[in-house]
């Protein structure tokens, strides 16, 4: 008996970091025109989104989360590649007909996690690329793929029939979008029962709150907000049936689930755009409220309940951390701007990333602000609505922490901090010069 005990003891010290070093499922739910007041747990009065913000109770709000871009494809370049912009090559929104993608030498979160053993799919919009195959998902890491190819109001009469595509087919044209969000969330479901067994990564980038709006009959005419808040309550609905289904099968615990948006709200549209909350301006726009999103990360058992983190993070570091918990290693013949957040969110993990400078680029793909701490400077605004907002020469500073909503003007009164901030922009343009990109340095089809 005594012999027993002692292998017992053994054979639980030999295998204990097996199971505690066990690959975590992961899974990006990515919202599109989203914006940070859109939710209840960040303030809106009409918009019911229970499943969102129970899922913040349950997990870690952040507050200070950014998308590294204010426009549809260059914020899903720097999710999927850890990589600002301003290095892909491409301009910030690529129409149907643009030549081209994202470069084949690009290191996708799929591509990565696909090298450690994780079956990786994708539901819902692309917009990496034209539907030419070299620019698809199933040629950059994912195994599974039903979703539109890029925006979806990028329709006749100005653009072709929009393709619903599974793989590199068709599966329909010009589907009926009201049934997308479910679609997607019903693949999700069917992948996730189908490699239960293994690590999976499943990236949903939701087609919606995206104008034109349309959620699914069953949500249709429910929201006291109408039409938008028709559609954000179906997204909330969806992430509660996803977060159901992980702790209804044993595998929540082993899971990380990070929902997020890819930019502020489109706030041109009107009453069928959402709302940035205290942020300044929306979609389109360095001002915070075009990059500053609602993020919750969730993972129970590792991720504290209830959780608040105020340092900076941007969906460039979903990249870092995700290769990071799957054992894979981040490139290191290229630039990658990603920060690993695994010890914000459990301090297991190791210590909290110190990264407190953020840079924001503009429609050219080049930098209009930067932030480091509470310090945001602009060097150049931009604004759907047209609208300046200040009389003052630029540069514009501001203290993000007493005014978030960026309404006083600082640069005058404090010239070092102006300094300083110009240095660091004129330090990222000249890094950036001498490491350009995949497309610049290979000759490849022009703009």
């Amino acid at each position: 008996m005594k012999h027993l005990f002692l292998l017992i003891f053994l054979l639980t010290f030999v295998f204990a970091p097996c199971f505690a070093k066990q690959k975590p499922n992961i899974i990006i739910l990515f919202a599109d025109d989203m914006g940070y007041g859109d939710l209840g747990i960040t303030g809106h009065p009409t918009i019911r989104t229970p499943n969102l913000d129970q899922m913040a109770m349950e997990g870690m709000r952040w507050s200070n989360f950014y998308s590294v871009s204010p426009a549809c494809t260059a914020s899903r370049y720097g999710l999927l590649t850890g990589r600002y912009p301003g290095r892909s090559g491409f301009g910030w929104v690529l129409n149907p007909d643009s030549p081209r993608g994202i470069h084949p030498k690009e290191l996708t979160l799929a591509e990565g996690l696909k090298s450690q053993g994780y079956a990786t799919a994708m539901f819902g919009k692309w917009h990496l690329g034209t539907t030419k195959p070299e620019f698809l998902p199933l040629q950059n890491g994912f195994d599974e793929y039903v979703g539109l190819p890029y925006s979806n109001d990028m329709i006749p009469p100005k653009w072709p029939d929009i393709a619903l595509m599974s793989g590199n087919d068709t599966l329909e044209l010009n589907p009926d979008q009201t049934k997308l969000t479910q679609l997607y969330t019903d693949r999700a479901i069917q992948f996730m029962e189908k490699n239960r067994d293994q690590p999976f990564f499943i990236y949903l980038p939701y087609a919606m709150p995206h104008v034109p709006l349309f959620p699914g009959k069953a949500y249709q005419g429910k929201s006291r907000r109408g039409l938008y808040g028709d559609v954000i309550e179906e997204i909330d609905a969806s992430v509660g049936q996803i977060l159901a289904y992980l702790k209804a099968n044993g595998l929540a615990e082993n899971t990380l689930v990070w929902f997020t948006s890819d930019n502020g709200p489109w706030i041109i549209k009107g009453d069928q755009a959402g709302s940035a909350g205290l942020f300044r301006d929306g979609k389109g726009s360095t001002w915070e409220g075009g990059q500053r999103e609602p993020s919750i990360a969730w993972w129970p058992g590792t991720i504290a309940a209830g959780s608040v983190e105020m340092n900076l993070g941007a969906t460039k570091d979903i990249y870092a951390t995700a290769m990071q918990l799957g054992g894979a290693k981040v490139p290191t013949d290229r630039i990658v701007d990603g920060v690993n957040l695994s010890g914000n969110l459990n301090p297991n993990f190791g210590a909290k990333a110190n990264s407190e400078t953020f840079f924001y680029f503009g429609f050219d793909n080049t930098v209009f602000a930067v932030r480091q701490g509470k310090w945001k400077l602009h060097i150049r605004t931009n604004s759907q609505t047209g609208e300046s907002y200040f009389l003052d020469p630029l540069p514009l500073l501001f203290d993000l922490d007493t005014d978030p909503s960026e309404k006083y003007n600082l640069a005058a009164a404090n010239p070092e901090m102006v300094k300083q901030l110009e240095e660091l922009i004129q330090k990222f343009n000249a890094e950036a010069a001498a490491n350009p990109s995949f497309y610049d340095k290979d000759g490849s089809t022009p703009n």
